[in-house]
């Protein structure tokens, strides 16, 4: 329905009258209550106490309304109200220009309630009626009305909200305006016909607001005044010449890549180039409310224009991407449209430096959002900015994406969160109506393509993309919003896309009707010039002018860029660590041991309750667990929980910052952590003992997570990317519930570092166990994080005192499975000793944090002890090695079920077993060493895994490198299965026990 015909049809609708009398009647009883407002004391109650006693001695004495009202039982007669006569009713209700009225009629209160009904109604649902589509074919389905009308939606949605009993003769009567609205401005009263005049103005315009569901009335009340204020969008012609520019360079760069690559893919913009001075403006703004630093995340569209325009990379590095040229440094690469960007520049509006950083993605379009968030969150934690006043973060996105890429709903759900929130974000839909080749008919079922924003309260701000004004408009409300609540909002700029998905894509294939209307569209920087040549703000001349010496930058850079012999990965940088790599050795590893008195102190500290602890109660069985740490503290043997803690307080203690996160970490899945204490008796009243361990260390977070994977390990990486002296890690809390967050694992944490030379430290802590508890809470599905690690299978690297440090400069990533503590103590120290950052895959126990073998004295942790690759057999066998008949190689749990199984049947003399701690890079080297050292044994890999799962596929061919073909080894375990366990624990056991009888037999 066109906004102009919104007021008539109001005024006309006869199915309106029946409401408009429930409505009165709803709106008569918000103010009949002495108790609720003064509103209701002294003339009005004695007006309604008279419509009361009237309507008690005859019902149709009174208008229906008052019937109905009456009817409800809701009105309770107000005691020791004297009696007032009706014509001293306070004027400030009807008193219009200085004229007093005498009390009102019962159809003067109906008309002033109905004028609230409508100003509601445009607020409410304006906005679906507002003229949003550049194209002019954005329509709602037809529905069948209750009177056997077809009426298009929006008009029967609008209908059911805003009927009245005005005529044309009412248009010119006063009435006052509620303080719900802002559109009078400095007047109390306006005619109905300017009150429609204005609301059709503001909400069915080409900007549609949705915000009425936001249950905060300052906030619904601040988005009223931005928009509905007179005069909000009126700009100077010095403005509307800067939108102009930034306009013309925006569609200039995407004509010039078009002319320049014409059968090149760079999935261009046209159609909704507007995107580029709105996110301008949005940092304009932004920077001038005090951000320093902007991070953005977007898909592949428009991703080089904003390179280009917005964060301003120097334009020949962005046409050197399209030469093909040989890279001048490591790394893979990947297409131009998926590399980010880092810069520091001078804001020329603002006169202030700015900061922005755009985080590469790959073609999991939404994947990047909580890598984006995580990244804000950990600027504005090591800047001190608990606010967001400085850091904050954008994110683009499509219409189709935005709706159906489940990641967008989790990112959501963390944006409020203490420990996740990045104090809000601005989120921009380039809205091109379609999603590759499927309309949004078919790719969503909601009305929008940004309602899931409304399960945060976002203000959703729809605008029509070839407004450029009302766009600039839009963006300055959302950044204003933004710096003044510090919560989310939406802009959803609705455009088109002119070409196909890709440049040589035919989009007339899928929808021809669409694509004849935009074959004829002129283009948003055409239409907006000749709005200001007419208007005499700009001339034709200086239109042209503008667009040519755009036209000239281009030309000159892309004569640079073919100067170029080499592109450079280095240059398309998300995350620079600025002098971490400087003046130090690349294959040396700082020492992971810390002294003994270190490790007491700690542990000392970590099994103490709070300090005031006669006035903090914790829970009697904490104080058990307490009692137990201490004793072993006593013994100087740690178990997994101890070990993990000494790691983190070590850490600690050297300055580095330790973050946890995760589905229940602070207690632990098993309960075995608890390193946040509860008060039993005060709500969130909580103490974390690592949080006190020395007057000047660095601070500890732990943090149970929202129940999402995917969203919570994308904030993780991102936030692990920002600073390089920081161990980041996440805890699954099963092993395999890291499915859910596979496009995290894929595309940025195993192959960032090749694809956009970005380094990630992240720890993924993953339980790991076949102990009967079935599928889903057995394996970690160790072996999809093997296939992915980049080692050759074929090759064993050249033997030297440097191999071990070699092989993790040149992984992607670090598998291991430790079985102790002191083991997992040092790895996790390692993280930070290494000279590089690689993620670390740690595959975790559960039986084993309370194993009584599981355990390691203090002299595993202190000065001079490191991390073992592997684990030899240090019992009778490794003593006897000659006469060793078997030795069993295996990872993980598993072992002490093996060392049981061998002390049952007493082959302690002739099986040795072989613990492979880190499973990749693979240690050929220990390997070889272990197999030289029992000449005469049978090689075996043990696993508690499935044949085709596990450790298996991946070892044996590295195992056969490692001894040069001279030996085999044969598998013990499990058969092949689909499942990852069996959830029968009778058919566990007899699994158990063939595996360690075929394993431990001779």
């Amino acid at each position: 329905m066109a906004h102009k015909n919104f007021a008539t049809w109001l005024l006309n609708s006869s199915s309106s009258q029946k409401l408009i009398k429930a409505s009165a009647a709803s709106a008569v009883r918000t103010y009949n209550s002495a108790a609720a407002e003064p509103f209701a004391n002294g003339s009005t109650a004695s007006y309604v106490e008279e419509m009361y006693n009237a309507w008690l001695r005859d019902p149709s004495s009174v208008h229906t309304s008052w019937d109905a009202y009456f009817r409800s039982n809701s009105y309770v007669s107000p005691p020791n109200l004297a009696p007032v006569q009706a014509n001293t009713l306070p004027l400030t209700a009807f008193n219009f220009g200085g004229a007093v009225s005498a009390a009102p009629d019962s159809k003067t209160i109906d008309d002033h309630l109905a004028v609230q009904a409508i100003i509601r109604s445009y607020q409410s649902r304006g906005h679906l009626a507002s003229d949003l589509d550049p194209l002019g074919i954005l329509t709602r389905e037809k529905t069948v009305c209750k009177d056997g009308l077809a009426r298009r939606a929006n008009e029967d949605v609008l209908r059911q909200h805003s009927g009245f009993l005005f005529g044309e003769q009412d248009m010119e009567r006063q009435f006052k305006l509620p303080s719900t609205t802002f559109i009078g401005g400095d007047e109390a009263s306006l005619p109905l016909k300017e009150i429609l005049n204005r609301l059709e103005n503001v909400y069915c315009n080409k900007i549609g607001v949705e915000f009425m569901f936001i249950n905060s009335l300052e906030q619904c009340n601040w988005i009223r005044k931005r928009f509905e204020t007179p005069g909000v969008l009126s700009f100077s012609p010095e403005e509307k010449r800067l939108i102009l520019a930034r306009l013309t360079r925006a569609t200039g760069f995407e004509a010039f890549l078009a002319k320049k690559y014409s059968s090149e893919k760079r999935f261009g913009l046209e159609g909704c180039e507007i995107m580029i001075p709105a996110l301008k403006e949005i940092i304009d703004v932004s920077t001038e409310l005090g951000v320093e630093s902007v991070i953005m995340g977007m898909p592949h569209r428009g991703r080089l224009n904003t390179l280009a325009n917005v964060c301003r990379k120097p334009l020949n590095q962005i046409f050197t991407q399209f030469a093909g040229l040989e890279a001048a440094d490591d790394g893979s690469g990947d297409v131009k449209y998926h590399l980010g960007t880092y810069i520091e520049r001078l804001n020329r509006v603002t006169n202030k430096n700015i900061r922005l950083a755009v985080v590469a993605n790959p073609s999991h379009l939404e994947a990047v959002d909580p890598v984006v968030q995580g990244k804000t969150r950990a600027e504005q934690f090591y800047r001190g900015d608990q606010e967001g006043k400085k850091v904050m973060s954008i994110l683009i996105h499509g219409d189709a994406a935005f709706c159906g890429q489940g990641v967008v709903y989790e990112t959501m759900h963390l944006s409020d969160l203490p420990d996740y929130t990045t104090h809000g974000t601005i989120h921009v839909v380039a809205n091109n109506q379609i999603g590759f080749t499927t309309d949004p008919r078919f790719s969503r079922s909601s009305p929008y393509c940004t309602d899931v924003a409304r399960v945060v309260n976002a203000p959703i701000f729809h605008v029509n993309a070839d407004d450029p004004e009302a766009v600039m408009h839009v963006c300055k409300v959302a950044a204003e919003w933004r710096a003044t609540f510090h919560k989310d909002c939406v802009i959803d700029l609705v455009g088109y896309r002119r070409n196909g998905h890709n440049e040589i894509d035919e989009p007339m294939f899928t929808q021809p009707l669409m694509y004849q209307k935009i074959r004829k569209h002129k283009n948003c920087l055409d239409l907006y010039a000749d709005k200001l040549i007419a208007e005499g703000t700009v001339t034709a001349e200086e239109v042209k002018s503008v667009a040519a010496k755009y036209e000239n930058i281009c030309e000159e850079a892309f004569a640079l860029a073919k100067t170029e012999t080499h592109v450079k990965y280095k240059d398309w940088l998300d995350s620079p660590w600025s002098g971490f790599f400087e003046g130090k050795d690349p294959l040396k590893v700082a020492p992971t041991g810390v002294k003994e008195e270190t490790l007491i102190h700690i542990g000392n500290r970590f099994s103490s309750p709070p300090p005031n602890a006669a006035e903090f109660v914790i829970h009697k069985g904490l104080l058990r667990v307490l009692a137990a740490r201490k004793a072993m503290v006593d013994e100087k043997v740690a178990d997994w929980a101890l070990g993990e803690a000494m790691a983190f307080g070590s850490l600690l203690k050297e300055g580095i910052h330790v973050r946890l996160s995760g589905q229940d970490v602070e207690r632990g899945t098993f309960s075995h952590r608890h390193h946040v204490l509860h008060h039993q008796l005060v709500d969130k009243a909580t103490y974390n003992s690592l949080q006190h361990m020395y007057p000047d260390q660095a601070p500890y977070s732990v943090s149970n997570s929202s129940l999402s994977e995917y969203a919570v390990l994308g904030f993780e990486h991102g936030y692990s990317m920002t600073n390089p002296n920081a161990l980041v890690l996440w805890e699954a809390q099963f092993g395999d519930f890291s499915n859910t967050a596979q496009a995290i694992i894929d595309q940025f944490i195993s192959s960032g570092q090749s694809k956009w030379v970005r380094q990630s430290g992240l720890v993924m802590l993953l339980p790991h166990g076949m102990e009967g508890m079935g599928p889903e809470h057995s394996s970690c599905r160790v072996e999809r994080f093997l296939q992915m690690s980049s080692d050759d299978p074929d090759y064993f690297p050249p033997e030297s005192d440097e191999f071990a440090i070699r092989q993790l400069h040149d992984i992607n990533w670090i598998v291991a499975n430790c079985t102790t503590p002191a083991n997992l103590f040092h790895i996790l120290r390692r993280q930070i000793a290494l000279p590089f950052r690689k993620p670390l895959i740690l595959l975790t126990p559960k039986s084993l944090l309370r194993h009584p073998e599981a355990k390691s004295p203090f002299s595993d942790m202190s000065e001079g002890s490191e991390f073992q690759r592997i684990i030899p057999d240090r019992g009778p066998a490794g003593d006897n090695a000659s006469n060793v008949k078997k030795v069993v190689f295996c990872t993980g749990r598993v072992y002490y079920d093996l060392t049981k199984a061998r002390a049952e049947k007493q082959l302690e003399k002739d099986i040795a077993i072989v613990r492979v701690e880190q499973v990749s890079p693979f240690p050929f080297d220990l390997i070889k060493e272990q197999a030289n050292l029992y000449k005469n044994a049978e090689l075996v890999w043990a696993q508690e895994e499935h044949k085709n799962q596990g450790c298996w596929t991946y070892v044996q061919p590295r195992f056969l490198t490692a001894l040069n073909h001279s030996r085999d080894i044969s598998y013990a375990g499990r058969a092949c299965g689909a499942s990852t366990a069996t959830g029968s624990k009778a058919q566990h056991i007899r699994e158990l026990n063939a595996l360690l009888n075929d394993a431990i037999s001779t």
